[in-house]
């Protein structure tokens, strides 16, 4: 497959996006009475799945049919205005900025699906009926979210995230058409991991914001570095399978890879939230011990579903190593909701089980 490499502008797209990722996972640090109320929970998912799917239907054309020419260019910069206006407009208090999100949503959707309709003009055969697919598809989705504008209350966001159902459910529907042009697997790994790796330097950062470790406070600072200890397990487990287990020669439509990091984009949001919330102790133990041990068993589960259709065959994992991750989870969730320890600790056993979870996955 022709090698396709990741240009200077869609490392610039990439950060804006991590921004609007930022607010959203700045949703679940809302605790009242020492939970994140389902309310709080519902908005996280509900504005993080636009921010993603306008990420991944840009990352997924220039992917197909990405050519680094002027005009491409010009229509990432225009989008870029949308995200800011996009970035502005996320908040708890969602009404009173619908409009204004609305526009730099529809913007960055419609200005994707106008890209394939063009460039179908100068395409033959199976690329141009994918490029007329796809851009029809994502028109039909921007269409029906578009006309929640036309409704108040709880309906216009019913309306709104039909469409953006629609606009994710479609592809799906047309695998087979996809398959046909598949997917450059060493980009689209490559893109994904960069706007993970982005995500890891942003937890860290965000992470140590709260902590702030302080002369002679050790505790502080052996929470700091343990949760350290853990992010680095977690960022070598994921890096050394994109790296080195995985066949990028496989082409697919790459479905997998693209709707499971949906997954592991919010369950990395999480982990890093849950481990502010433990520090700062805003939530009680049994929320917060089904809360992060919930979001590492997400990302566990995404990551193996991810990884395991590309690894080469002889590094596939068996069904025992499946249990064998998961026995420890449980172990661990078992003894610290009969025994009540503390947070450092919980840290402390997340780190170990992604120790071994690397161990095992990397070498």
């Amino acid at each position: 497959m022709e090698e396709k490499k990741v240009t200077w502008l869609e490392l610039f797209y990439d950060l804006l996006f991590v921004a609007a990722v930022a607010t959203a996972t700045h949703v679940l640090l809302h605790v009242e009475q020492g939970y994140i109320h389902g309310e709080y929970l519902l908005k996280f998912v509900l504005i993080f799945i636009p921010i993603w799917w306008a990420w991944t239907g840009q990352t997924m054309f220039i992917n197909r049919f990405g050519q680094d020419f002027l005009h491409q260019r010009i229509f990432m910069i225009l989008q870029m205005l949308f995200v800011l206006i996009m970035i502005s407009s996320l908040s708890v208090d969602f009404d009173q900025y619908y409009v204004s999100f609305l526009v730099g949503y529809i913007g960055l959707r419609a200005l994707t699906s106008i890209q394939y309709l063009i460039v179908q003009k100068f395409e033959q055969s199976e690329r141009k009926k994918v490029a007329v697919f796809l851009g029809t598809c994502f028109g039909i989705g921007i269409f029906i979210s578009l006309l929640s504008l036309f409704f108040d209350s709880w309906v216009r966001y019913a309306v709104l995230y039909t469409g953006i159902a629609v606009d994710m459910i479609l592809p799906i529907l047309g695998h087979k058409r996809l398959a046909k042009l598949p997917t450059n697997t060493a980009h689209l790994l490559e893109r994904f991991a960069l706007l993970t790796l982005i995500l890891f330097g942003e937890s860290v950062v965000s992470i140590l914001a709260v902590i702030q470790p302080q002369k002679g406070d050790w505790n502080t600072i052996l929470f700091s570095i343990i949760s350290f200890v853990l992010i680095i397990a977690m960022w070598w487990q994921y890096f050394e399978n994109v790296e080195k287990k995985v066949n990028k020669s496989i082409q697919r439509a790459g479905q997998t890879i693209i709707y499971g990091h949906l997954l592991i984009l919010m369950s990395l949001s999480m982990i890093a939230a849950s481990i502010k919330l433990m520090f700062l102790h805003e939530v009680q133990y049994t929320f917060s011990l089904y809360f992060v041990f919930g979001s590492v068993l997400l990302y566990f589960m995404a990551t193996t579903l991810v990884f395991h259709q590309y690894r080469f065959e002889e590094h596939r994992l068996k069904v025992y190593h499946l249990g064998l991750f998961l026995g420890i989870l449980a172990v661990f969730f078992i003894i610290n909701l009969f025994l009540v320890v503390p947070n450092t600790l919980i840290i402390g056993e997340l780190a170990i089980f992604f120790i071994i979870y690397a161990r095992f996955t990397t070498t």
